[in-house]
């Protein structure tokens, strides 16, 4: 038994690891993922290099892996790719604990290919690396929850851990935790003390490394401000958390792909299960699915999905197996339906048009080394003003990022508590602005946006209306559509905080859009790609 357990998890981690690394990103995909680059050159929550939190152990991982590799996207990948290796042996172990080994290896199958666990497994995000401490905080959990009372401390120091990674993570498994450790009565007030010392030993590091307590947490509570507390349930519509909770289905559907049915097989299930692994899954997901239903999440942040992987693959990998076991059907019938759910999954991962495929991937690190090349053509760093979008893909971060000899600004302007401000960013160096000063630019350029997205064509509409159309000119260039004009123009689009040169004068407002005084129009970080 025991070698067999050690051949199924080598094959097991070699599988993952072969086809995350295999089909890696080259470019840093995503919005947070320039800022975890950007972070590891220097930590600043406060202009988002990264973004709050600040997500520092994540960071500091980051930096060690990029020592050697002198490659920051690389680096944060390879965490990805070892995370998720870390994800399967843990899943393999439970699921083995929970239901035996056959189900184990239906429940590593699963996670090999699931499409949403492949992708997170390829590019530069955190949430591949939560998964893993999810997995590990819920196996050591596990074993406390069934006396091994000696085994709280382990935990505890783990779930320390996991909040240096993502901060989250101590509000979704914290009840577990607690949970567990009423049954370690002896573990508790020591398991509590661990966990203390571990958040402390790398909490203060972080305000210290952030400039203070006043400026990291005004830098949290400006971002949460900015992006979910406007669409909680208490003070929302309850259609928001209906539509969160359709999201959390179709989320589950995109994990798992055809395997989602496997819950449908109850005819199969040869014995109740057992209560103790039901109300220990329970507490372990139900409040991460309360969060993620009734106070935030968007579908282009499924990855936070990944932190209940390890249970949802556990089981479904148990529900798989019984009906392998147990169903009336020859095998070679079981074996070609087995390999169709398997060709349906690799597919979805490689081909759908989702932002969370192999195809979309590739497509955007075309598109990225397209456009750096285009750019300089269009207009020289020299007297140009880049202006890029708060998007995640193609936005004013990926401009920033990979074109470092421009000054890039974001549109629209940000309101922080201590007023409206303008991240800029030049050498791959954020500041906020309160005044953007415009006298040593003559242009403007649009950074473009996703080509084949029509909420961002409609999103430019709305833009382009705001700017007088006597200045503005279109340039076509490999495919892409370059918006520039003159510098007068940018007050149009920057009216609370554009200084403009002496002698130049505020532009006519002859646009169709652009009112007295010019009102900003919402960023599009929400919009689904």
């Amino acid at each position: 038994m025991v070698s067999r357990r050690w051949l199924d998890l080598s094959v097991l981690t070699g599988a993952v690891a072969v086809t995350r690394f295999a089909f890696r990103s080259h470019d840093l995909y995503d919005l947070d993922s320039v800022n975890f680059a950007l972070g590891m050159v220097r930590f600043d929550p406060r202009v988002y290099q990264p973004h709050p939190p600040g997500y520092f152990l994540y960071v500091c991982l980051g930096r060690l892996l990029n020592l050697p590799l002198h490659d920051a996207n690389l680096a944060l990948v390879l965490l990805s790719v070892i995370a998720s290796c870390g994800t399967a042996i843990v899943i393999y172990l439970l699921a083995s604990d929970w239901f035996g080994v056959h189900a184990a290896r239906f429940a590593g199958a699963l996670f090999l290919l699931s499409p949403l666990a492949w992708f997170h497994g390829i590019v530069a995000l955190t949430y591949s690396v939560e998964a893993f401490f999810s997995a590990l905080i819920g196996y050591l959990c596990w074993s406390v929850y069934r006396g091994r009372a000696n085994v709280a401390l382990a935990a505890a120091l783990v779930l320390g851990i996991s909040a240096g990674i993502r901060p989250s993570s101590l509000l979704f498994l914290g009840p577990l935790f607690l949970f567990s450790l009423w049954y370690a009565p002896r573990r508790r007030m020591a398991g509590v003390l661990v966990l203390l010392l571990t958040l402390v030993a790398w909490f203060l590091p972080m305000v210290a490394a952030s400039g203070g307590f006043a400026i990291y947490f005004g830098a949290l509570f400006s971002l949460w401000g900015i992006v979910p507390e406007k669409t909680t349930v208490f003070n929302s519509s309850p259609a928001n958390s209906i539509a969160r909770a359709f999201t959390i289905f179709f989320i589950y559907l995109l994990g798992f792909g055809a395997a989602s049915i496997a819950p449908l097989e109850a005819r199969y299930r040869t014995a109740p299960e057992d209560p103790r692994k039901k109300i220990f899954t329970l507490v372990w997901i139900v409040p991460a699915l309360c969060f993620f239903t009734f106070i935030f999440l968007k579908f282009v942040n499924s990855g936070y999905l990944l932190l209940l992987a390890a249970p949802a693959c556990a089981w479904l990998g148990h529900w798989a197996a019984q009906w392998y076991e147990h169903a009336g059907w020859r095998k070679s019938v079981k074996h070609t339906l087995i390999g169709v759910f398997a060709v349906v999954n690799i597919f979805i991962f490689l081909e759908s048009p989702l932002y969370c495929s192999y195809r979309s991937v590739r497509r955007f690190d075309a598109t990225m080394e397209a456009v750096r090349t285009a750019l300089p053509q269009v207009a020289p760093p020299q007297g140009t003003l880049l202006i890029g979008f708060d998007s995640h893909f193609l936005g004013y971060r990926h401009a920033g990022y990979y074109l470092p000899d421009y000054s890039t600004v974001e549109y629209p302007e940000v309101r922080l508590r201590e007023g409206v401000r303008v991240f800029a960013m030049h050498d791959r160096n954020t500041r906020l602005l309160a005044t953007l000063p415009t006298s040593q630019y003559s242009r403007f350029v649009l950074f473009p946006l996703p080509a084949d997205s029509g909420s961002y064509k409609e999103y430019l509409q709305t833009v382009l209306r705001k700017l007088p159309h006597a200045g503005l000119q279109t340039i076509h260039l490999d495919g892409f559509d370059f918006v520039t004009g003159p510098i007068s123009d940018v007050a149009c689009l920057f009216p609370r905080t554009t200084s403009l040169p002496q002698g130049v004068s505020t532009p006519s407002r002859s646009c169709t859009g652009c009112k007295q005084p010019c009102t900003p129009i919402p960023a599009i970080s929400s919009i689904t790609p």
